[in-house]
């Protein structure tokens, strides 16, 4: 049996990479994930890994490409404004089909902002966030358990689908301790025919490029692109639904905030109101199909967000104007309280929220 053990968010993200095999991380240091490149620092030289701080988040990227060109399992890690300059590499990663994994442990915005948990990089890292027509595949986890499990996964993925997968974290999860257990991936090892890693007289050269001059080349390979993302949309949504069955109004929420929307909902489950919750693990591809199927027998739903409004935007396009949409969103790294909830849901099943 795997030994449980006590953990910070970062390191524990940083572990469960080398579990992974990840054997090289470029990064940059940046509040509130300085510890999880601290970590890797101390912990791949002991795995005969390679550990690199780079100048720059521009340069750190721009390392994880070469790396994850030449077949190497490759992450690299920051958080908001330094993914915000990661962006054009991202885009280059997605274009030219490079797996890697990206840690975002996000905080407030806009600009530097502060230090404390935010949300509102949700649309960056759903709507592609670089140049061009591409998706990364995002995973949400919501306790230093799932940070560790989505990790492994995420490496997983990324090889599968050839593609960059992000880990949509928050300061407050990054900083919190839990016990974890790490249990290595059940995939098996990926072959990786296309990479650059020497020819060695056995095969014609191999060309890592995303870069195609002719329009009606450059069609065609986002063609393709956009077939595998169909392919991931029909194979790799993943969400969880809490007191669904009955509920009169759903809740939806990722990360830290859906774990206190658990508490306030099991408040007003106390209370006689018939709440629900339905949590994207991925919020791409987003869990369109439940919401589709809960619009049929509930009355409403409530998105809350640490932001201005960003995921309920794919709450009502899931949702289709079958039902009301409401949301409620804290900024700045304020981080709502259970009973804060609590009110939104009371005030919008007596009839006192607008929409």
């Amino acid at each position: 049996m795997a030994e449980k053990v006590l953990m910070k968010g970062n390191e524990a993200i940083g572990e469960a990479a080398v579990v992974a095999g990840c054997r090289h991380y470029f990064g940059y240091p940046i509040t509130p994930q300085s510890e999880l490149i601290e970590y890797m620092a101390r912990r791949l030289p002991q795995v005969d890994g390679v550990f690199l701080q780079a100048e720059s988040e521009v340069a750190a990227i721009n390392m994880v490409y070469g790396a994850a060109g030449a077949g190497a399992r490759v992450m690299t890690s920051s958080s908001s404004p330094g993914i915000s300059l990661k962006q054009e590499g991202i885009s280059y990663l997605a274009g030219a089909e490079l797996p890697c994994v990206i840690v975002n442990i996000m905080r407030g915005g806009p600009g530097l902002g502060g230090i404390q948990p935010g949300q509102g990089d949700y649309f960056q890292a759903t709507k592609g966030g670089g140049h061009g027509d591409y998706h990364n595949i995002v995973l949400t986890p919501d306790s230093v358990q799932e940070l560790v499990d989505m990790t492994i996964l995420g490496f997983d993925l990324a090889d599968k689908y050839r593609n960059p997968v992000m880990l949509l974290g928050d300061g407050a999860m990054g900083q919190m301790m839990e016990p974890v257990i790490f249990k290595p991936s059940i995939a098996q090892p990926a072959v990786k025919p296309w990479a650059v890693s020497g020819l060695r007289g056995g095969r014609e050269p191999n060309i890592i490029n995303s870069l195609h001059i002719k329009p009606d080349e450059l069609e065609l390979h986002n063609l393709h692109l956009q077939r595998k993302y169909a392919l991931i949309r029909e194979n790799e949504v993943r969400y969880e639904k809490v007191h669904t069955d009955d509920a009169e109004l759903i809740v939806v929420a990722y990360g830290i905030t859906a774990r206190i929307v658990k508490s306030a909902m099991e408040k007003a489950r106390l209370q006689g109101l018939k709440v629900g919750m339905l949590r994207p693990i991925t919020a791409w591809p987003f869990p369109v199909e439940p919401f589709g199927e809960l619009a049929l027998k509930t009355k409403a739903f409530l998105a809350v967000e640490l932001s201005a409004g960003q995921m309920v935007e794919d709450v009502r396009l899931a949702v289709n104007g079958l039902k009301p949409v409401y949301f409620y969103g804290r900024m700045g790294g304020m981080i709502p309280s259970p009973k804060e909830i609590l009110e939104q849901i009371v005030q919008i099943m007596q009839g006192k929220e607008g929409n």
